[in-house]
């Protein structure tokens, strides 16, 4: 379970959180233009714009979780496994595999509008990586600073949907997590009004009362409400900090905490990293579950023309600040 957002002040930010029960050894990697991308059905592409995200790297491959390139456009995967719908190659579309999704986008457009004309083409097949990685179920937000987009393939088809809130988390399928902002039209960061009957003398009581109804539960749909909810009505300054500060802090909104939800398999889900990338400008921040100090890689200090992966584990111990 997971939940992707943007943001916009300055500069454009995307970000997401991973939750789940244990982690695959993922880390920040940069990508070069010269890094040789090989398609199981595309065949290769040798030169692209570069990128940096959270992946795990199998066979000298990475396998993005989220990702931007040096154009501004980002995308992430989220776990879509109740819909989530992919099929055989198919003779006459660009066949790819959802593993490559992320850097077969990234690699070769620059906008969101470049993005839709590349869908229009697309068929997502449904294979492993290799026979220890198993298929993923996913669908994907993708984002620059002026749209949004989500990406399901399901049973009827390849959908792309506009998204008006920048936010995205699991099952259901989008549209129905948008039906379900209607449900909370009469929320407010403002205090509400005496509307419940005349005659009442009822009081505001508290501050954030307009709060009220706000989903707090793990579930998907309220996630979404709780990150949409947060993320429009949230206010920061221009700055670096402030930005990326305040980023942190909207995703912090739907954090999950170790022990609140148990696995089948036994164990309990949590956020195992959050992030928060400028995308205009290559910085990828993110926390860890054990380490809530924000940790930076700027992908223009590695070798941006280069061929090599460039891969930092995440640092998983906590790291406190002493001021006495």
């Amino acid at each position: 379970m997971c939940t992707a957002a943007v943001y916009q002040t300055r500069d454009f930010y995307f970000g997401r959180t991973l939750d789940y029960g244990y982690s695959y050894g993922e880390g920040v990697t940069v990508t070069p233009r010269n890094y040789p991308f090989h398609f199981r059905y595309m065949g290769d592409m040798g030169r692209h714009y570069g990128m940096i995200g959270i992946a795990h790297i199998a066979q000298g491959y990475p396998l993005y979780y989220d990702g931007t390139n040096e154009r501004g456009l980002a995308a992430a995967g989220l776990n879509f496994v109740g819909n989530a719908c992919y099929r055989q190659p198919m003779a006459g579309r660009e066949n790819i595999a959802t593993f490559e999704l992320i850097p077969w986008l990234l690699g070769r457009c620059a906008t969101v509008k470049e993005c839709r004309e590349n869908l229009r083409r697309i068929n997502l097949v449904g294979i492993p990586f290799h026979d220890r990685l198993p298929e993923a179920k996913l669908h994907w937000m993708i984002a620059d600073k002026n749209e949004v987009i989500t990406l399901e393939s399901v049973a009827e088809g390849i959908k792309v949907y506009d998204n008006p809130v920048g936010v995205l988390t699991n099952d259901p399928p989008f549209p129905e997590l948008m039906f379900q902002l209607n449900n909370y039209m009469h929320l407010s960061p403002k205090q509400p009004q005496n509307l419940f009957a005349k005659g009442l003398n009822l009081t505001a009581y508290s501050r954030g009362m307009g709060g009220i109804g706000l989903p707090g539960d793990l579930s998907s749909q309220s996630r979404f409400v709780r990150a949409a909810f947060v993320k429009m009505n949230s206010v920061s300054g221009d700055s670096e900090d402030e930005s990326v500060s305040q980023f942190f802090h909207i995703l912090g909104s739907v954090e999950q905490q170790n022990g609140c939800c148990e696995l089948e398999e036994g164990g309990y889900e949590k956020t195992l990293y959050t992030s928060c990338c400028n995308a205009d400008r290559g910085i990828y921040y993110y926390t860890s579950y054990g380490n809530r100090q924000i940790t930076g890689v700027d992908m223009y200090r590695e070798d941006v023309e280069g061929r090599e992966l460039c891969h930092y584990p995440l640092i998983g111990e906590e790291q406190i600040r002493m001021q006495n």
